[in-house]
């Protein structure tokens, strides 16, 4: 019996990022390889043209599991139905903007899309923030579409927690796939916590941890961090443009954990809600470890924290509570 399709929207589709992710969901990256979708794809009017143009590329590629293409620049149109939400539009950071000029743009973009989201949006549709500063964008929206479940509201930190895994695997010369619950704590930003305490590697005597195996706590509690931190701006540097592959598929791993759930024994990184879970002030969107089964997630829970852990999660914390209590005042 053929599934019904599932709605997805994705914000900012004609950018970078949008341009990467939207061929990966059409092609079953997502939702899976036997699940129908429509894409919803909306961007602002002067990106009208170029998002026609993407329209086209997704006809004259013909997926098979692509059942429709919405491709518009309202707000409306774009979310009406839609059973899973990828934001990645937002207001870049330009040259000379201060913090708080980026995050009252963002804070009015994302205020418009909840209120959108809320009255047109699917019941129980999923809500995925990219746009950076993806945690508080993902604040703002559930502060103002309060009837989506909080739960339903995430952003990002999947990248890092890949960017994660890909640094341990080239520094081991093992296979990505066999390195599993690298945590990322916190905010998606340079304060970020890569923690690899309680992450393992698959060998062929048994699961060894991580620690164990690289065996240079200089390296792990040092340049490994900064590295994962600062893969970013590394990028940037490199392609004078922003990770939009690597983003894109990380946001359909995020996605696809979440709807079809985590392998039994591994666990991911996603931004939600605090329930006060490790001493997280309760209210932050903060990336935590979770598993997730039936569509929900789960934070997991009881995993020891050393004094240094400790600290870099207490840190990241304070910048999330300092960036919280700016967006807020944009809206004063």
């Amino acid at each position: 019996m053929a599934k019904e399709p599932m709605r997805v929207l994705v914000t900012g589709a004609a950018g970078q990022i949008g341009y990467a992710l939207v061929p990966m969901i059409a092609r079953g990256v997502m939702l899976g390889a036997d699940q129908p979708v429509i894409l919803h794809m909306l961007d602002i009017p002067p990106a009208a043209e170029a998002l026609n143009g993407v329209k086209m590329e997704l006809v004259d590629a013909a997926f098979p599991l692509l059942k429709g293409v919405v491709a518009t620049t309202d707000v409306v149109e774009a979310c009406t139905g839609v059973n899973v939400a990828v934001m990645v539009g937002g207001f870049p950071r330009k040259e000379g903007m201060e913090r708080k000029d980026v995050m009252s743009k963002n804070v009015s973009i994302y205020k418009a899309q909840a209120s959108a989201l809320e009255a047109h949006a699917a019941p129980n549709c999923k809500v995925l923030v990219v746009a950076n500063p993806a945690n508080t964008n993902a604040l703002i929206l559930k502060e103002f579409a309060p009837s989506i479940p909080e739960r339903n509201v995430t952003c990002l930190t999947r990248l890092d927690h890949n960017r994660a895994l890909g640094q341990i695997s080239e520094r081991l010369n093992v296979q990505v796939s066999d390195v599993k619950n690298v945590i990322i704590w916190g905010n998606h930003s340079s304060t970020q916590y890569p923690d690899v305490n309680h992450a393992t590697v698959k060998t062929s005597s048994g699961e060894k941890p991580v620690r164990e195996l690289v065996a240079d706590d200089a390296w792990l509690n040092g340049e490994f961090i900064t590295t994962v931190q600062q893969r970013g701006a590394a990028i940037i540097k490199a392609r004078k443009l922003s990770s939009a592959l690597s983003a894109a598929s990380s946001a359909c791993d995020h996605i696809r954990d979440w709807v079809l759930g985590t392998p039994e024994g591994t666990y991911v990184s996603m931004g939600v809600y605090s329930d006060g879970s490790y001493g997280v002030p309760a209210g932050l969107i903060y990336s935590f470890p979770v598993t997730c089964s039936g569509g929900e997630w789960k934070i997991v829970q009881g995993l020891p924290i050393d004094e240094f852990s400790r600290k870099k999660m207490d840190a990241t914390a304070q910048e999330l509570s300092e960036e919280k209590a700016l967006a807020y005042s944009c809206l004063e």
